[in-house]
């Protein structure tokens, strides 16, 4: 007896005790967690690029620069000169300056280059005493309040900044319980029962919920980005429902057959459970695949998934048993009723409809191989001209008032101001402390004002100590414009260079629109070793399993297909503004969580469907035969698992989180791609077309590779029975 169905057997028949031991530990967990509330954060930094050298640099010299701030925008169209309209604003700053989290205001009546040229926008740079992440709803909301106080008569105000975007984000649930009910129909169609159907749906719950509580509290000791709970809720429901799923089928189809309810547990633990594990420790090592970037926004929440999956197929191989120690009585009476129904109204046996597809393909299998291929490199093309990079308030709902902020000041003083690029001179002629580096800034404003793509250039603006000065530059382009990209390229390889050389001072382009491209780079620079390491990882573990070197081959292609497909709507749809999406750049880092977590998922239905086939071949020794049966008696359950992930992730398109309205409709594509294109078009024609071949292993690798078995037999000699959806 494995491991597997000797915790099933615990779980069943300690039910109380083990379902006892999952409610304390989640209300447990979430007590703590009330206490202590949560301590998120964003870790943005890059070590080694320039524009974190430019920004360290700065906050060293205790430069103005180096501190955040918002921009109360003001815009009147009669002009902002008149009298009563600057003793309302003059006396609305005077309020702000006294607000908490506020060190200071500076006027646009004080800076003439605060004021459009038509008089008719213009803004008032509030500094804040902490970092822009670490601004609460309420302190940003007590900012603009107070700064409306001047409205009036023609005149606008509203507040932009990375601070005022916290305005324009909506408040979660409405996403996650509308994936959650979909996923219920879809269970209750299947298994015919709403308590059958709740228990994949408590099983996830349990587990995610548990999970979340942890990472509140482990927010304190860790880096851990605040959109981390909805990737979390996003992954946990989609893999908790589709785990428990997998074995809850297996569990049917040992009712049916005759196996005593306790006896059905464990034989389907004993097999769906080991396909659950696998499956579960390839997203895991999917996931620690993203701390090989060395990323800290990612490496928090790769953590973060990473925990997520594990606690819930912990749930899935004990709180699940446990629930069905609970209502194995009833369900073993309601199963076993509704399959004779079905056999007394003469229905064809299950997975007929499969068995027919799979005959389909296996007659031109050449041809369905290269259609589905055709037509996935299709959808997968857009991807070659993906841009990274990050939304900004441009890409705010149009009602926002940091979206307004940014239209003004785009329409007020060009659309390269609300990006602006951040020129930091250290040292030059003379020496830091005597000048020098002022000097050189003086020099750099000059060249910056004749450069091409430049708009405007501000004068030098020496640190509190001197030894540093910045200029900030305007492009002309707005900031996600790839003009603005090509720009920051030419001034750190050709412009500042040549400038440093005959000033000898040190250059650094910074700035946040600087950041995003750095950040970018570095994900695509280190996206080949993350791809290496988890693609090898998973070969070899694929390698154990089916004792083969084609299969893993073939699933890692195919893996690698179905995430380009899904890069590749994702492109379409919100890069180039498909079906009327506000178009931008793809968050820096979906690329990476989406392969990580699309190629852990995928092994889910690679196992689950190879075995099945894996096991007809061991029994039978004809090919054709085994591919088709593993079609037959897996691709319902497939295709139902698909479906519910399919509806967990794409609820969150209802998010008004643009980057969870990309992660959700990336997710959903991929699911779509992998689970009824690859897995029930293309695995069925590979494999036939493979032959005998498939389960070709060298005697040196055979030799080497543990062995892992992931079909059960009943007794030496005797198949065990697999299972069949209803």
């Amino acid at each position: 007896m494995t491991v597997f169905a000797r915790l099933a057997g615990f779980a069943y028949r300690r039910r109380w005790l083990a379902l006892t031991l999952w409610l304390t530990v989640l209300v447990g967990v979430w007590a703590a967690a009330s206490v202590a509330g949560d301590d998120y954060r964003e870790d943005y930094s890059l070590p080694g690029t320039e524009s974190q050298q430019a920004a360290d640099l700065l906050e060293e010299h205790d430069s103005r620069q180096a501190g955040d701030t918002v921009e109360i925008v003001l815009h009147d169209a009669d002009g902002l000169d008149d009298p009563v309209v600057r003793q309302r604003v003059e006396r609305a700053l005077a309020d702000v300056a006294g607000l908490p989290r506020v060190a200071g205001v500076s006027s646009p009546y004080d800076d003439a280059a605060a004021v459009s040229r038509d008089g008719t926008v213009g803004y008032a740079t509030v500094v804040l005493d902490v970092p822009s992440e670490q601004m609460t709803r309420p302190d940003t909301e007590r900012i603009l309040d107070t700064a409306r106080q001047a409205r009036g008569d023609g005149l606008q105000v509203e507040l932009g900044g990375d601070a005022a975007r916290l305005l324009a984000e909506g408040e979660g649930g409405a996403a996650e319980g509308a994936g959650i009910l979909a996923a219920l129909v879809i269970l209750v169609f299947m298994f015919g029962t709403i308590i059958a159907a709740g228990l994949p749906v408590i099983t996830a719950v349990f587990a995610v919920g548990s999970t979340l509580g942890v990472i509140v509290l482990a927010s304190h000791a860790f880096t851990i980005a605040d959109y981390t709970p909805y990737v979390m809720m996003l992954v946990g429901l989609g893999v908790g429902i589709d785990y428990a799923l997998l074995i809850f089928a297996r569990y049917r189809t040992e009712l049916v057959a005759g196996a005593p309810p306790e006896r059905a547990a464990v034989a389907a633990l004993d097999a769906a459970g080991r396909t659950v594990f696998f499956a579960g420790c390839t997203v895991i090592v999917a996931l620690l695949g993203l701390v090989a970037l060395g990323l800290g926004s990612l490496q928090g929440i790769a953590l973060s998934v990473a925990l997520t999956v594990l606690v819930t197929m912990l749930a899935s191989l004990t709180l699940l048993p446990a629930l069905l120690g609970v209502f194995g009585k009833r369900f073993a009476r309601q199963f076993t009723a509704r399959a004779a129904r079905r056999a007394a109204k003469g229905r064809a046996p299950e997975g007929t409809a499969w068995r027919r597809v799979g005959t389909a393909v296996q007659r031109r299998p050449l041809a369905a191989l290269l259609l589905a291929v055709t037509a996935l490199g299709a959808l997968a093309a857009p991807a070659l001209g993906l841009r990274l990079g990050f939304a900004d308030a441009g890409n705010d709902p149009a009602g926002s008032t940091s979206r307004k902020a940014y239209d003004l000041l785009s329409e007020g003083f060009g659309p390269g101001f609300n990006g602006p690029l951040v020129i930091v001179a250290n040292g030059g002629e003379g020496g830091g402390g005597g000048g020098g580096a002022e000097r050189a800034a003086a020099e750099a404003s000059a060249v910056l004002g004749d450069t091409p793509g430049v708009a405007a250039a501000t004068g030098p603006m020496p640190s509190e100590d001197g030894q540093v000065a910045t200029v900030i530059a305007f492009p002309d382009s707005p900031p996600q414009d790839e003009a603005t990209t090509d720009l920051v390229s030419a001034l750190r390889d050709d412009v500042l260079p040549r400038l440093g050389a005959r000033t000898g001072a040190e250059y650094l382009v910074g700035g946040a629109t600087a950041a995003v491209q750095d950040y970018s780079d570095t994900v695509a620079r280190r996206m080949p070793v993350f791809v290496a390491i988890v693609v090898g990882v998973s070969v070899l573990l694929l390698m154990a399993v089916f004792r083969s070197v084609l299969i893993p081959l073939k699933a890692a292609l195919l893996n690698l297909l179905s995430i380009g497909a899904a890069l590749g709507a994702v492109t379409l749809v919100f890069q180039e503004g498909a079906f009327g999406v506000e178009p931008g750049p793809i968050e820096a880092y979906l690329p990476v969580m989406m392969f990580a977590i699309v190629f852990g998922l995928s092994m889910d239905y690679e196992i689950f469907l190879v075995s099945r086939i894996h096991e007809e071949w061991e029994r039978t020794r004809d090919h054709a035969l085994a591919v088709r049966e593993g079609l037959a008696h897996t691709g319902s359950v497939i295709t139902a698992a698909g479906a519910i992930m399919i509806v967990v992730f794409g609820a969150f398109m209802l998010s008004p989180e643009r980057m969870l309205q990309q992660f959700g409709f990336g997710m959903a594509v991929a699911i779509f791609v992998d689970a009824v294109v690859i897995r029930c078009l293309i695995v069925p024609a590979a494999m036939r077309l493979m032959g005998r071949h498939a389960w070709w292993l060298p005697a040196p690798l055979a030799r080497v590779l543990p062995r892992v078995e992931l079909e059960r037999t009943s007794a030496p000699g005797t198949r065990e029975r697999e299972p069949v959806t209803r």
